[in-house]
């Protein structure tokens, strides 16, 4: 096969528009490399093993070996081979014997098979390199057909403001692998995911936005291999450029570099929707884990470029995300990976932003975590990222400075851990919560206001969550008290105690009437707060249905009906409410844009009173006991037309005036709405009532509005324009 220099930029596989038809430019970054070759790979049709051809790279300029080779085509499987210095000492692990995969490669094929191959050293003796060879025992790399040069395709890119989104988190393949409506063949995919049934569920909602689990390419730790287990969530990257083909029709019926063209079809039917795409990522670390861990791509092209190596022992990583490597942001080559992927995601796949798991890693240039860190810096200026949404979770592992909420530069949104340890405390009444639930509700300035102008966000940098895939579902958190994860294989031992849960007076599954019904009144007194709440909300998928994951609150493993959506079982009649009360929750908070603040309004925009009717003072406010308060949000303070602040895209805030009546008490509690309500009068419209939703859209006295118990009241004057209610 023909070989000459080529190009060092692009990296990965690509044509070559300047050396003609049936061209290809190979490129891949390693400094630590004397040799580097380009492997053809192939099934032998008699054993079914895999033949292999080899290409070394001709050239290399600043890292980059690369080479033109002619005669490839779209579907062929690859890797690289490295030779170079095997130190493990010094943190040098180049090993020919093992076939990598390609970092910019952009589909992925074939599983990780268990064994001794997979390890760079040998098993025996970690000192010295293996002797065996790994490209059956590892993923191929597959060469993907590009767009044509300079070509960014029309997304048809919903226009909706972060102060507007609704995000609903999802796993790709266990949103649709049981349901009915969609063809077996098609369950459990991309394609899946852009099925009319699919799409339906969530317009009917109003969601607009999803935010997918892992959808980069993933492999299974080989620990839960061994136990016959797989990671079901996917936050094991190993290609950061390629759709996992696991959710792929296409990639099922044989055709690996189809999954491509299958996601960009699913972004583009969901943009038609008017839904935007979130993608969760994994940058802090991969799959190749520890020392000991499998080597399959970075650890053998450059692995101190890669991986933070420690100063003092440069055979050990420095670990801040839990999973034995932090990818090195602080290295070029790295930082580089990183934004061309992001860029990638973008313009080529449609994504219309990113969720970056334990975010404060990519901030950690010099080890401690900085809002000015390069990443940041270089994310902010580069024109295709500053336009889309970035959210962090605001915390990776074992660092003095590991929690890092409210610390992300302008621009960032963030998961709110405060909001939903608050508000699980609040409606199991803890004492000593009010006072913080209010600021939760009222869009957490106290973490996003910031003492600087130019440091300010607003509400919307508040992700506010009650639950995510990470922990209890909303219908175990009102049934289970403890964990139970024993289907991990890990004696129960995984997953946090930390629940914050309560179950009603019952362990798990009941037919008692007065759990049941009490279970109920929280789930929706839980989700009034999250979808009422300033900030963006963020609902977890099934949530809305009381999805159950029979206790398990770290189902990271469960590849299985655990995990997936049983549509069979949440067509009941009680679930069918919950769907109802949910989305109009959403429909409220559509047609009330004073709940959709993109700033942070004046203070008479936003007033406390006690259930007396009488303003909050700092005795009020310092009773630990304290579990009931009126919120008064007056969208008059800013008129329609004259809010300057407001996020590009989003409406105005309106004219009305919403009163929220909370009561954390197991008692009714009757309440006296606030009298200096300018022009609200005596009678109110029930906009939302958690304990008894048919009450909405009847008409109460301000003089006595009496609250249920553990529930939340929305009103609004009925001398004032009426707005759509929730029943």
């Amino acid at each position: 096969m023909q070989v000459i220099p080529g190009r060092p930029h692009p990296l990965g596989v690509t044509t070559d528009p300047h050396a003609g038809p049936g061209c290809w430019n190979v490129a891949v970054a390693s400094s630590a490399a004397e040799r580097v070759w380009f492997c053809l790979l192939d099934t032998d049709p008699d054993t079914g093993g895999v033949t292999e051809t080899r290409v070394e790279l001709p050239a290399v300029d600043a890292g980059v070996w690369h080479g033109r080779v002619l005669g490839l085509r779209p579907g062929q499987r690859y890797g690289f081979r490295v030779d170079g210095p095997w130190d493990p000492a010094a943190g040098q692990l180049a090993n020919p014997a093992k076939l990598l995969v390609d970092p910019y490669a952009r589909a992925v094929v074939g599983d990780l098979v268990v064994g001794p191959a997979i390890y760079a050293h040998d098993v025996d003796d970690p000192s010295r390199p293996s002797t065996l060879d790994s490209a059956g025992s590892v993923p191929h790399s597959v060469i993907v057909a590009g767009a044509a040069v300079g070509a960014r395709p029309d997304w048809n890119r919903p226009d909706t403001a972060i102060a507007d989104t609704v995000l609903y988190e999802l796993h790709v393949k266990g949103f649709t692998q049981l349901h009915p409506d969609v063809p077996a063949e098609l369950r459990g995919t991309y394609a899946g995911l852009a099925h009319p049934a699919a799409v339906a569920h969530l317009t009917d909602l109003g969601i607009t936005a999803v935010e997918l689990l892992p959808v980069q390419h993933h492999v299974a730790e080989t620990f839960l291999l061994d136990k016959g287990l797989d990671n079901y969530w996917g936050y094991n990257t190993i290609g950061f450029h390629a759709p996992h083909p696991g959710y792929s029709a296409a990639a099922r019926a044989g055709d690996p570099a189809g999954a491509v063209d299958e996601f960009q079809d699913m972004v583009r039917t969901l943009h038609a929707a008017g839904i935007a795409v979130i993608l969760d990522v994994v940058y802090n670390h991969t799959a190749e884990a520890g020392p000991t861990g499998p080597t399959l791509a970075y650890r053998g092209l450059d692995n101190a470029n890669y991986y933070r190596l420690a100063p003092e022992d440069p055979s050990a990583y420095i670990d801040t995300t839990g999973c034995g490597n932090s990818l090195n942001v602080g290295h070029p080559t790295t930082l580089r990976l990183i934004l061309d992927s992001l860029r990638y995601w973008v313009t080529e796949m449609g994504v219309d932003g990113f969720r970056f798991d334990l975010a404060p890693t990519l901030a950690r240039s010099d080890g401690a975590f900085s809002d000015h860190a390069a990443f940041f810096e270089i994310a902010a200026q580069d024109p295709v990222l500053a336009e889309v949404t970035l959210i962090a979770e605001p915390w990776d592992v074992g660092q003095g400075d590991s929690y890092d909420i409210g610390r992300f530069p302008p621009g960032w949104s963030e998961w709110n851990g405060r909001f939903r340890d608050t508000v699980r405390d609040f409606w199991r009444s803890h004492d000593d919560r009010l006072p913080d639930l209010v600021t939760r509700f009222l869009g957490s300035a106290d973490l996003y206001g910031g003492d600087r102008l130019a440091d300010r966000r607003g509400p919307d940098a508040s992700i506010n969550l009650v639950t995510v895939h990470d922990g209890f579902t909303l219908a175990d958190l009102v049934s289970y008290d403890h964990k139970h994860n024993e289907a991990n294989g890990e004696d129960n031992r995984d997953g946090t105690d930390d629940n914050r849960s309560w179950n009603c007076g019952v362990e798990g599954p009941t037919d008692d009437p007065t759990v049941v019904g009490l279970r109920a009144a929280q789930t929706r007194a839980l989700l009034a707060t999250l979808l009422l709440a300033r900030g963006v909300p963020l609902l977890l998928g099934g949530d809305e249905r009381g999805r159950s994951q029979q206790g398990n609150n770290n189902a990271y493993c469960q590849d299985s009906a655990l995990s997936w959506w049983d549509w069979t079982a949440l067509r009941t009649p009680a679930a069918e409410a919950l769907h109802a009360f949910t989305r109009d929750l959403l429909r409220v908070r559509r047609d009330h844009p004073v709940l959709r603040r993109h700033r942070y309004p004046p203070a008479a925009g936003e007033r406390c009173y006690t259930p007396a009717g009488d303003p909050m003072t700092g005795t009020d406010w310092a009773d630990g006991a304290a579990k009931s308060v009126t919120i008064v949000l007056d969208g008059r303070v800013e008129p329609v037309g004259s809010d300057p602040e407001r996020a590009p895209g989003a409406v105005a805030a309106d004219t009305d005036v919403l009163a929220v009546l909370v009561n954390a008490w197991w008692e009714p509690l009757d309440f006296t709405v606030p009298a200096d309500v300018v022009g609200a009068g005596d009678d109110w419209c029930v906009v939302v009532d958690s304990l008894t939703p048919d009450r909405a859209g009847t008409t109460v006295s301000a003089g006595r509005v009496t609250v249920g118990p553990r529930s939340l009241l929305l009103l609004t004057p009925s001398s004032m324009d009426r707005p759509a209610t929730t029943r």
